[in-house]
């Protein structure tokens, strides 16, 4: 017996003796906190094709009402129907009607989430009784029959229908797909872990048992078309169990449990199934089991082996988490190693009820077992393993992501046809007459690529693909616009940093320190064409969509460049009149102007391109766009600030844009509040552009006088939140819209 379960006080109701009766363990234990019944199948259908389905029925324990003397349980569904030919992975999660209640209490004691953003944009929405979608509430009373194996969640049933014969319905109305199967038993139950008792996923003891191979028959629905099963095999799951006493916890028993998990049915009649659980405090084993059944249903437990990932990991454009694809088992005491491939990737399962999504999904398993190759269909289920837990974390990964996709549009030392699209097309093959490829990296490529190499924060690029999330599209297939933005932005930093003289870019010298300013200037300015093949390599995207996105796209640099022209021309010319009348008002919406076209305006249109690529509605894309640049203007107030307060905070910044003459937000606001003597002498000193501290300290004391530093920020959080109330009813509550408005507030929370 593992020594997890050395201090366990077995529950009465649990399996005695060597058999498992069904009659009564296939029904729900008063003994458990927490119990799940699991299916999947694997299915060929007479359409030709192969499809695959999991489903699981959640029950929790809550608490004992005492009003009604009797326990009181939380429920949850999750199901999938996987389309292998077409790539389509059809998801489906309801949750307890009572389930924003029960959030808000455990988010409010600091349970679910780390990142204190992504904790009150969770609270924001679950007070106005919401879920974030793809999750929805149960519309109709569960029942979970004490007496029959009999389960109805919502549209979506389990029950057992005669000995050893089983129905599972499946019903997504929403999204028109559903399963209808039944299955016969054709092999023994089988006990999983340690002769059936396993560490669950929250420190409870749990008891598992499963029914390895049965065959099923039935249908499928998916939107409209009925697909009849030809062949199918089913797989049943049942796990139970309950959280242990405080005096019979061990010390350092954690519950913050991540787990692998596969199963598959062989051709040659054999099963297996095997599951790792690590300690995300401690990365500790906190047990791991290989079960292998034979083709006449006996078992052998296998207690020495390897579940291991393969290859590059695949990362999902919704939630920036991070999948293995491929997997190896290995048991070399019976001679068995197998691969388990996915047929496809995307095959991540978004919902509350785990953190923040899991990966389960249809694999095909090749290897070999004593010697003899077997080979079949499985499933994989990885779960658990955040890859980022605050936003921070989250957008190192978007800009790892962000510099791929660059890397794929702008590959260093690029031959044949790639080459030719970077100079023209792809198929003009006699523009690249001539051309060194080496030196062309040389004067071209690596000048922009020792920029973008360097990672920045990536919040733009991270932009469009929220936005075609948030409208219900599918972000995925537009991994690769991440370079879009990425290449616009690092074009109009390399050409600022000449016209500013920056000596520093992300951590490392300037583009033009590192070469020379007219190299700089020419590679700032070839990326703004460059990100033209995102658009052009776009072959699916239907020939209005691309035409809009390439009018954006170029409204987009004729704003940013005319906000840089009135930024270089600068206000100088009105501060006589300024300080002599106070007419700071019209000098703050000069500078306004000037922020809404250098970062709003390019925030909005990538917004926008975002929307279109999700297949959003025209209010969407106007709404959206009206976000983005509300997020651009405070962004760029919050900018203006927070230089300053960083003097004022001892920070590394000494107040730079005083130094540099520059006249920003916080003292166009400070104009309109100092009187005549103060105005003079504010902008003396920005003016002489002095480095001297006293003189720079004496500037930022003038504007704190009139608190226009505070209430720039004041003024930068309004404009957000009055531009969040106009889009909040356009778009559906969602996941990614929950980590939109967690993402807004990071941008406006600068400390850097």
């Amino acid at each position: 017996m593992n020594t997890l379960h050395k201090n366990f006080t077995r529950p009465s109701d649990w399996p005695v003796g060597e058999d498992i009766d069904l009659k009564i363990h296939d029904l729900p234990h008063d003994s458990s906190t927490t119990e799940w019944w699991y299916i999947n199948a694997h299915i060929k259908a007479e359409n030709g094709r192969e499809y695959s389905i999991f489903a699981s029925f959640f029950r929790k324990l809550l608490q004992y009402d005492e009003e009604k003397k009797e326990l009181d349980y939380a429920h949850s569904i999750t199901w999938a129907i996987i389309d292998l030919a077409n790539e389509m992975y059809y998801s489906n999660s309801l949750i307890d009607h009572r389930s924003p209640e029960i959030g808000l209490d455990r988010l409010r004691k600091g349970e679910i989430v780390k990142d204190e953003r992504i904790r009150k944009s969770a609270i924001e929405m679950l007070e106005k009784g919401n879920v974030p979608y793809p999750d929805r509430l149960f519309k109709k009373p569960v029942s979970v029959s004490k007496s029959h194996l009999d389960l109805n969640f919502d549209s979506n049933s389990f029950k057992k229908i005669e000995e050893g014969k089983y129905q599972l319905d499946l019903i997504d109305e929403e999204h028109k797909v559903a399963c209808f199967m039944e299955f016969d038993t054709l092999k023994p139950v089988i006990r999983h872990g340690d002769n059936g008792v396993v560490f669950g996923v929250s420190a409870e003891d749990m008891f598992y048992y499963f029914l390895p191979r049965n065959k099923a028959k039935g249908y499928l629905e998916i939107e409209g078309e009925r697909i009849p099963f030809s062949q199918a095999s089913a797989w049943y799951d049942h796990e139970f169990g309950r959280n242990r006493d405080e005096k019979e916890q061990e010390p350092g028993m954690s519950k913050d449990v991540a787990w692998n998990w596969i199963s598959s049915q062989l051709s040659n009649g054999y099963e297996f199934t095997a599951y790792d659980l690590i300690d995300n405090k401690s990365a500790a084993a906190c047990g791991s089991y290989l079960i292998l059944i034979d083709p006449e249903g006996n078992r052998k437990q296998i207690d020495s082996f390897q579940l291991r990932p393969k290859g590059e990991d695949w990362t999902s454009t919704r939630t920036f988490n991070d999948y293995p694809l491929e997997w190896v088992l290995e048991a070399p005491s019976i001679g068995l190693y197998v691969e388990a491939k996915a047929v496809f990737p995307h095959q991540e399962f978004a919902t509350v009820i785990s953190k923040p999504a899991f990966w389960e999904g249809r694999v095909e398993v090749r290897g070999s077992l004593a010697g003899q190759e077997i080979g079949g269909p499985g499933f994989v289920e990885r779960s658990g393993f955040a890859s980022s837990e605050n936003l921070e974390e989250f957008f190192k990964i978007v800009s790892r992501e962000t510099i791929k996709s660059v890397k794929h549009i702008l590959p260093k030392n690029p031959e044949g046809e790639k080459l030719a699209e970077l100079v023209s097309r792809k198929d003009q093959l006699h523009y690249t007459h001539g051309i060194d490829s080496h030196e062309f990296s040389k004067a071209l490529i690596e000048p922009i690529r020792s920029i973008i190499d360097r990672g920045g924060k990536s919040w733009r690029s991270y932009a469009a693909l929220a936005c075609a999330d948030i409208v219900g599209g599918n972000s995925q297939k537009a991994i690769d616009w991440l370079a879009l933005p990425e290449l616009m932005h690092v074009g109009s930093l390399i050409v600022d940093d000449v016209e500013d003289k920056s000596d520093v870019r992300r951590g490392g010298p300037s583009c033009h320190k590192m070469y020379n300013e007219a190299v700089a200037i020419n590679a700032g300015s070839a990326c703004y064409f460059l990100g033209q093949i995102v658009i052009y390599q776009a072959e699916e995207l239907e020939a209005d969509k691309k035409l809009r996105i390439y009018n954006l796209y170029f409204e987009a640099l004729r704003a940013a460049h005319a906000g840089q022209a009135l930024d270089i021309h600068g206000l100088d010319y009105m501060m006589e009149e300024v300080v002599e009348q106070g007419a700071g008002r019209i000098l703050e919406e000069r500078i306004l102007a000037i922020h809404r076209l250098k970062s709003a305006a390019p925030a909005s249109y990538l917004a926008q391109i975002g929307v279109i690529l999700g297949g959003g509605s025209e209010i969407q894309i106007a709404g959206l766009g009206a976000y983005y640049e509300a997020l651009g203007i405070s962004f760029q107030i919050i900018d203006d600030t927070l230089n300053l307060r960083g003097f004022k905070d001892g920070l590394k910044t000494k107040g730079e844009d005083i130094t540099a003459g520059k006249i920003t937000y916080p003292v166009a606001k400070a104009m309109t509040r100092l009187n005549q003597e103060d105005r003079a002498r504010l902008w003396e000193i920005v003016s002489a552009k002095t480095e001297k501290l006293e003189e720079i300290r004496e500037a930022v004391n003038l504007l704190d006088k009139v608190q226009a530093l505070d209430d720039c920020v004041q003024e930068a959080q309004d404009i957000l939140n009055d531009a969040w109330k106009l889009l909040d009813p356009l778009v559906r509550d969602s996941m990614v819209k929950l980590n939109l408005r967690a993402f807004s507030w990071y941008v406006l929370d600068r400390h850097y």
